[in-house]
């Protein structure tokens, strides 16, 4: 290890900086030399931000002595001060089960309060380790340089899995931070013995190895991605709980069941599934049953489909045959109107008066329209233009190379010489009288011997 400056460290001839992210890492491109352990915000996930900052705490009030402490990823963690005066975004050095860790502050205050109280962390009871200090340069040296032999190690434990032939996948590999620990999360179907791979990974790295297993939604979550949406993942980004999601979720907001777009990187089916489902659900509530048939005279009609939000929906005819199927428009009042009718044993005539009503009242002319901001006409792009004419310039005759004139310019003059003009017109008329004439008809020969139709018979004497 060399000490360039005060806030950049060689270690293994890579360079690596303290204080920015736009460092480049050899021939790599600039980009984030931290690999997750800088403060600025744009490399860790979950980031908070602190809303009672500003406000000073009452007279004789003291601060909350615990702090919220952000790892690898997601995962952080509660802390006592222990009589530190700490801020967010300060590199801390805490205490772990075996030795200690490093992680950068998330929270202070009292937002730490709440924060344990939504996640049901009783502080007073439960035994919560506490910050040694603030973290030294020789702290961040030996943390970095853990986090960047983490992609190393996970490659190398992917080949030890496959020597073993177990059914498993190690997704995300975490050094504590002073290197006595690595945490391998996995993902598997089921159960897995890996005490012969612990074997081999300890006698390899040399440090104590511990098997995480997590799941699919949670191993999208530590390693983040872009959604199809085009946005960061919900669950690495802001979202911590994860609910339970089912096809229904779909049926109701009248999504296809294609499992290819209701899935996500993880496999499940999409958590932003539920976020629309309550607004769905109460707009629902006043719809009639997909079961329920309109009783008319010319039939029974079943529902096809609706528009929830516009309170449209759609009936056909079951007995097609005789009554078409074609799909009648109609909307939420109109179809309770008819419910009821039926529910008092009346039926109406036709859906085709409800439909024509319908089409006669969305169609309304836009009165006293002005164009308020000066918009334009919508086509006014689509009218093809004409294309203009080009005049035809006439070309200067130039001389050849050889000083000879084109033949236009011998044209010329053989018209300006008399002698060539009387030539030229006993030329013109001589050429009128061979050329013959193609409009005058062609009459067949005389006896029929030189008609091509009426020719002689070779057996005849």
């Amino acid at each position: 290890m060399e000490q360039i400056s005060p806030n950049v460290v060689r270690i293994k001839t890579k360079m690596i900086k303290i204080d920015t992210c736009d460092i480049a890492i050899q021939d790599n491109p600039p980009g984030c030399s931290k690999i997750g352990t800088c403060d600025m915000k744009g490399c860790n996930k979950l980031t908070s931000f602190d809303w009672l900052n500003n406000l000073p705490l009452p007279n004789g009030e003291k601060p909350f002595p615990y702090v919220e402490v952000r790892f690898k990823n997601s995962r952080k963690d509660f802390f006592s001060t222990n009589n530190l005066e700490l801020y967010v975004g300060d590199t801390v050095a805490v205490e772990a089960k075996n030795g200690h860790d490093i992680g950068v502050v998330a929270m202070t205050g009292d937002l730490v309060r709440l924060q344990m109280k939504k996640k049901n962390f009783d502080y007073k009871n439960a035994e919560v380790f506490k910050v040694y200090r603030k973290a030294t340069q020789r702290d961040i040296d030996k943390w970095q340089k853990y986090r960047l032999r983490e992609e190393e190690v996970k490659y190398k434990a992917r080949e030890y899995v496959i020597k073993h032939n177990l059914q498993m996948k190690i997704s995300d590999v975490e050094y504590q931070g002073d290197g006595s620990k690595a945490t391998f999360y996995y993902t598997a179907d089921s159960r897995v013995d890996f005490r012969g791979l612990i074997k081999d990974l300890a006698r390899e790295f040399s440090t104590r190895i511990e098997m995480r297993q997590i799941g699919f939604r949670q191993e999208a979550a530590r390693l983040g991605g872009i959604g199809s949406c085009g946005r960061e993942l919900c669950c690495s980004s802001w979202m911590t709980d994860f609910r339970s999601v089912s096809t229904s979720a779909a049926k109701y907001q009248q999504l296809s069941l294609n499992p290819q777009k209701l899935a996500g990187q993880c496999g499940k089916l999409k958590c932003c599934l539920n976020f629309e489902l309550d607004s769905y659900m109460d707009a629902l509530s006043d719809f009639p049953g997909h079961n329920v048939q309109l009783e008319t005279e010319k039939g029974n009609a079943k529902w096809i489909k609706s528009d929830i939000f516009k309170g449209h929906l759609w009936y056909a005819y079951t007995d097609y045959k005789e009554n078409g199927n074609a799909w009648h428009k109609l909307t939420l009042e109109q179809v309770n109107e008819i419910i009821d009718l039926n529910t008092q044993g009346q039926k109406v005539q036709s859906l085709e008066e409800y439909a024509a009503e319908l089409s006669l009242t969305e169609i309304k002319p836009i009165e006293n329209f002005e164009k308020v901001v000066g918009q334009d006409n919508i086509n006014r792009f689509d009218e093809v233009k004409r294309k203009r004419r080009k005049k035809k310039r006439r070309k200067p005759n130039p001389k050849n190379k050889n000083g000879k004139q084109t033949n236009n310019q011998n044209k010329k003059n053989s018209q300006n010489n008399p002698n060539n003009q009387a030539e030229s017109k006993s030329q013109a008329s001589n050429q009128q009288k061979r050329k013959p004439n193609k409009n005058k008809r062609r009459r067949p020969g005389k006896g029929g011997q030189n008609n091509r139709n009426n020719k002689p018979n070779k057996n005849e004497k």
